[in-house]
């Protein structure tokens, strides 16, 4: 062999060997150093000689990006359980995903995540990159490792031939599956003796998929799809005779998925009684099409009997003018998300909220957005996610100015990619960069993210934040007002999102006079033909700060001015609503 790793040395990686690819020869060198060093020295150690071979030759930093990625997996079969799970239970708490089925108590054993792990299966993990690459671009500080690499390594251990030809599906399984659903998925308005909301075993879900697509029962060719899109296909809450029955039952083509909502008949008798959670005793795909249901009712019907078919779909639940609706989002046959199917344009539904079945959180409004423009499968993202890679590591490593000119290089690759963006914001705190510098930083990236509002009212709103603390205040109202505009009509509730920013500031500063003089400013200026999203993010959280400040009189007559200018249809699902919120704060 050209090179190999000195025990007399603090585990330098070779410079010959980031002349090349990482392979199995390679691979089996690093695990006989693990044996006597420890996969943490080694990871450390590979992690290094990578970004010395990043630093001497960026243009090529693909190649050196395999030795990264060996140097990750190393590092992460080093890390102690009871290092990584603290730390995993804190993330779960900042993003405010646990949830009562989750364990109470998590085993915190001193070994390292590696050590249950075959060596066959190590070797796997180590010589094949584009699994490599899919996992730790995946990878959330949400997913809980010890099962999720556990979970993997009995799908290969079962068979390691079907494995290899569906390893994203593998990962796509391993990433959802690390812990139970929440009590409220797919959705809330079904018990749980209807629905009892429990995964399949991740070997029966992998053998029910990959024996579905040998068969051709499959809409989609799941080996060709990657885990980002198959995870939307693995969260099945159907058991598998009722997707059984689906695949036997509903001869769809993909072209004509929608028609699977309409065919379940919508129950307007439910919604005239108030009766918007299922009464009957028994949850299943052939009862809901034979008896029919309300909105979220066909959206379910809808994705699991496309998951059936192979097809990833997720629900999405939304705000309207006069009440919530439900609806659903597919893969087509081009790759890409149609997320519309059933969705009723002329209840100005903003936007929808789904799951994300790998957390269990909500996806954004921009990871919506970003699955369907499909730009993640392009070359050019590829290249940047190759560079953020790099400008984290350095940023870890302390190395601020290289994690800076690391992510610079991504987000000129891909300006889309969120990740460089924040990493490169990471870096100019670290380097303690000139405000201005940053802030040409903050327009540059609002500007990129033009089309995704969420995103680009992020970097606005740091932007005006950064110019008032330089205590340049009028320009960073203008800031403000500008972006209220903008998003005013396209997504209203971000315009939302905005006048209720100005309205905290009032309630933290101002007399009950004047906040109930913006409160009437915020209504007259973005209420004007609204509905529940409005109410939820503007009309409810003011009442209610009112009512909770003793103000009930103050808080009744702003309960009454919203529905002045909101106007809810009568007995309409916001006409309720604004009644049961007078009732609850006994207005």
């Amino acid at each position: 062999m050209a090179g190999s790793i000195s025990s007399a040395h603090a585990w330098e990686l070779p410079p010959a060997w980031l002349t090349r690819e990482p392979g199995s020869a390679e691979a089996a060198e690093l695990a006989r150093a693990a044996e006597r060093e420890g996969w943490r020295a080694v990871g450390e150690a590979t992690i290094e000689g990578a970004l010395a071979g990043y630093e001497r030759a960026p243009d090529r930093s693909d190649r050196v990006y395999g030795w990264l990625l060996m140097g990750r997996w190393a590092e992460t079969f080093g890390e102690k359980e009871n290092s990584f799970i603290p730390r995993w239970i804190e993330a779960i708490d900042r993003a405010r995903v646990g949830h009562p089925n989750m364990a109470r108590t998590y085993e915190a054993a001193d070994r390292g995540l590696g050590d249950r792990l075959r060596p066959d299966f190590i070797a796997w993990l180590l010589t094949h990159r584009t699994f490599a690459e899919s996992f730790f671009e995946l990878l959330s500080p949400c997913d809980y490792l010890p099962t999720v690499l556990s979970t993997l390594e009995r799908l290969h251990r079962a068979d390691p031939i079907a494995f290899e030809t569906y390893a994203q599906l593998a990962l796509a399984i391993a990433l959802v599956y690390d812990v139970p659903p929440p009590p409220g998925w797919p959705h809330g308005q079904v018990g749980p003796r209807a629905l009892p909301r429990r995964l399949p075993d991740p070997q029966a879900a992998f053998d029910f998929l990959v024996k579905s697509d040998r068969a051709g029962r499959l809409l989609q060719r799941i080996a060709y799809l990657n885990a980002s899109e198959l995870k939307f296909l693995v969260d099945l809450a159907a058991p598998f005779e009722e997707l059984a029955w689906a695949q036997n039952s509903l001869r769809v083509s993909l072209a004509q998925l929608p028609t699977t909502y309409v065919s379940v008949v919508y129950r307007h008798d439910r919604v005239a009684a108030n009766a918007f959670d299922w009464a009957g005793p028994a949850y299943t795909l052939p009862q809901i099409l034979e008896t029919g249901g309300i909105c979220v009712d066909q959206a379910y019907f809808a994705t699991q009997s496309a998951k059936a078919r192979g097809v990833p779909t997720m629900i999405f639940r939304g705000a309207g003018l006069d009440g919530r609706h439900a609806w659903f989002g597919f893969l087509d046959g081009n790759r890409r998300w149609q997320l519309d199917a059933g969705r009723i344009a002329e209840q100005k539904l903003v936007t929808g909220l789904a799951h994300d079945p790998q957390t269990w959180g909500d996806l954004s409004d921009h990871e919506i957005r970003f699955l369907s423009d499909g730009f993640r499968l392009s070359p050019r993202f590829r290249q940047a996610l190759v560079q953020e890679a790099f400008a984290s590591r350095y940023l870890a490593a302390g190395d601020a100015p290289a994690a800076i000119r690391a992510a610079r290089r991504a987000v000129n690759f891909e300006s889309r990619h969120v990740d460089a963006w924040e990493t490169l914001f990471a870096a100019f705190d670290a380097a303690r960069s000139e405000p201005k510098a940053v802030e040409a930083a903050l327009r540059e990236a609002s500007l990129a993210f033009q089309r995704y509002p969420d995103l680009n009212s992020r970097f606005s709103l740091r932007l005006t934040a950064s110019l008032r603390a330089r205590g340049e205040t009028s320009a960073a109202d203008h800031e403000d007002r500008m972006l209220a505009r903008k998003h005013q009509g396209e997504r209203n509730d971000l315009s939302f999102d905005q006048a209720m920013s100005e309205l905290s500031r009032a309630l933290g500063t101002q007399s009950l006079f004047e906040q109930l003089r913006v409160y009437r400013t915020v209504v007259d200026q973005f209420g004007r033909g609204e509905g529940i999203a409005f109410f939820d993010k503007v009309v409810r959280p003011f009442v209610t700060h009112l009512a909770q400040a003793g103000k009930s009189a103050d808080a009744a007559r702003a309960l009454g001015y919203a529905r002045t200018v909101l106007v809810p249809a009568p007995d309409s699902q916001l006409d309720r609503e604004m009644v049961e919120l007078a009732k609850l704060l006994r207005l």
